[in-house]
């Protein structure tokens, strides 16, 4: 139980005393510290339900709660605010229970749930850019924050890769490759088994076919026909397809694998196609879907809505399908096949009304029932400078590995310009630069809340000073230091004495809070509450490691009590920045 649960049960029981419903005993965080560490405001609120005055029950409870040993001081202020201050013994009994508890504190779910995390999504023949980075991590971070908290959680990397991009570049293969055997629907097989196009051939090839479609209606139909022959089993197109997918996939798993990021499932949209033809006949019998123009559609727009809501396409007038269609139909996968029951797409705020359609659509045809959750976790724009989504100087769309690269290359500089780690093999520097460069680039963006825009600024983000992932990084390899050398001196972490200083108090007390924060973010898809926790630690860590000489402490009591401290301090801090998805290297 959290510090706050635990508060606020046992003020409570003192409101349950006071004659009122014992829920108004919720506690929080003081805002005025000078007055108490703790606040409740449960009296003002207490009193216009029940008509009473919210002093007189504000005093009530702090009669109460001064029959109890934990608080060294409780008080009201204003029209009935009750203020509260632990006693030294009971900090030091509340921070002993977190060093001897190896979640630091935090209880697992009592009720998991089985969630799917729909996040990453790159295209197949598209090479991973800078637009999927927010998904990528907000995403992870959040699968990591749920497994933590002991749900059942899969991730899914939901690749696009059966639109009509694939029949655009199979006719772009066919228009320069003619002969191939792909082409021929007279041929039986097999079918070779290396790839005629690589990546970067598909990457060359897919602006070429794409800017002649558009402005060739000609192609543009070829294009069409060829992704419904593909979607329909053509045997040449989708072995031509698998080829596509096999140098795509290969590519974006090694950018992934750079990331530190993991996929229970590489699932894709044509995973789903052999089950859109009976889905979409169960639409039509429920009648929710109708004919308009020769599309198959499905009205989702309500009386209350503030906008123009269009009804969701599911078939094209040719019969072929959409994203909207496999989005269905994955979602009866995940509910048939793999017993959802919470379904996040971490996916840009600017999609939000293609999820309105679907989610509405996927509950008004019975694809989903009632009782599985939706939730459309929206984020904003990595920005450039400009204030515009990040592109290159020279205007063009920034590859993942060459944004990697950057950052990387960032970190040793900064590593240079500190002199951190000029001693060290070479190899092991690279590898620390990689550490520091994704850490910039990943607490650059979730320190940020996910729905804001935020600006990319590697000079800022790559900084060993300021709310900055170096600076975290730092921080737990300094820690890490502290503890070697007092290994080294023969130290050991004793038990948890009464703190003596402020700062110690102030480490103690936060320390305590860390199951508050991670809950916090789990509640509200949130990773920046994680992310402030570990940066406000490390802050409060170093005001610590100030005023109290560890290893110079002459106390072998305190100085066991305050190696204990170090010691949970590094542990939490390792655990919040793995559930932001960053590693913390041996030494820097």
């Amino acid at each position: 139980m959290s510090l706050l649960a635990r508060l606020s049960e046992t003020v409570g029981d003192a409101f349950e005393v006071a004659g009122v419903d014992r829920s108004y005993g919720s506690v929080a965080i003081s805002k005025r510290p000078d007055l108490g560490q703790f606040q409740c405001t449960g009296a003002l609120a207490a009193a216009k339900s029940v008509g009473r005055n919210p002093r007189e029950i504000a005093q009530t409870v702090i009669d109460a709660l001064r029959a109890t040993e934990m608080f060294a001081a409780v008080s009201i202020a204003g029209p009935g605010f009750i203020n509260l201050t632990l006693t030294d013994a009971a900090i030091a009994a509340m921070t002993q229970a977190v060093v001897d508890d190896e979640r630091c504190g935090c209880d697992l779910v009592e009720h998991p749930v089985r969630y799917i995390v729909d996040f990453g999504g790159p295209t197949v023949a598209k090479a991973m850019h800078v637009g999927h980075l927010r998904s990528t991590i907000i995403g992870d971070s959040l699968q990591r924050l749920l497994r933590f908290l002991g749900h059942d959680v899969t991730s899914d990397i939901h690749l696009g890769d059966w639109g009509t991009q694939m029949g655009m570049l199979i006719i772009e293969v066919e228009r320069r490759y003619p002969d191939l055997p792909y082409f021929d629907a007279s041929f039986s097989g097999p079918y070779p088994a290396e790839s005629p196009v690589t990546l970067d051939d598909l990457h060359e090839m897919y602006p070429a076919v794409a800017a002649r479609v558009a402005g060739d209606e000609a192609e543009a139909e070829r294009a069409r026909r060829a992704t419904t022959e593909l979607q329909n089993g053509r045997p040449g197109y989708r072995a031509l397809w698998q080829h596509f997918a096999n140098v795509s996939i290969s590519a974006q798993r090694a950018d992934f694998e750079a990331l530190g990021v993991k996929f229970d499932l590489w699932y894709g949209e044509s995973t789903v196609h052999d089950r859109i033809a009976p889905l979409l006949e169960r639409i039509k019998s429920s009648g929710r879907a109708v004919m308009s123009d020769g599309a198959l559609v499905v009205p989702v727009a309500q009386e209350d809505d503030q906008m123009d809501i269009p009804p969701m396409l599911l078939t094209k007038s040719d019969g072929s399908y959409l994203y909207t269609t496999t989005d269905l139909a994955t979602l009866d996968q995940r509910i048939t096949e793999l017993k959802a029951e919470d379904i996040l797409y971490v996916v840009d705020a600017r999609q939000a009304l293609h999820f309105i359609q679907v989610f509405r659509a996927a509950r008004l045809t019975g694809v989903v029932p009632d009782d599985v959750v939706l939730e459309h976790i929206a984020f904003g724009t990595m920005n450039g400078t400009d204030g515009k989504p990040f592109k290159t100087r020279e205007g063009g769309v920034l590859k993942l590995k060459d944004l990697i690269a950057m950052v990387t290359d960032a970190a040793l500089t900064r590593l240079a310009e500190a002199r951190i780690a000029e001693s060290y093999p070479d190899e092991e520097r690279a590898e620390i630069a990689k550490a520091v460069g994704l850490a910039a680039l990943k607490f650059g963006d979730l320190s940020n809340h996910r729905t804001s825009n935020y600006v990319f600024d590697l000079d800022r983000f790559s900084s060993f000073e300021g709310k900055t992932g170096p600076y975290l990084l730092y921080g737990a390899v300094r820690i890490r230091s502290i503890l070697r050398k007092a290994a080294e001196h023969g130290f050991v972490p004793g038990p948890i004495t009464d703190p003596s200083t402020d700062v110690e108090r102030d480490l103690m007390l936060f320390l305590a809070r860390l199951p508050d924060s991670i809950a916090r973010a789990a509640e509200l898809r949130a990773p920046n509450h994680i992310a402030e926790f570990a940066y406000d630690l490390t802050t409060r860590f170093n005001r610590f490691y100030e005023q109290c000489h560890i290893l110079s402490e002459q106390d072998p009591e305190r100085r066991g009590s305050w190696l204990s401290l170090v010691a949970v301090t590094l542990r939490e801090l390792i655990l919040t920045l793995d559930l932001l998805g960053i590693s913390v290297p041996e030494r820097m």
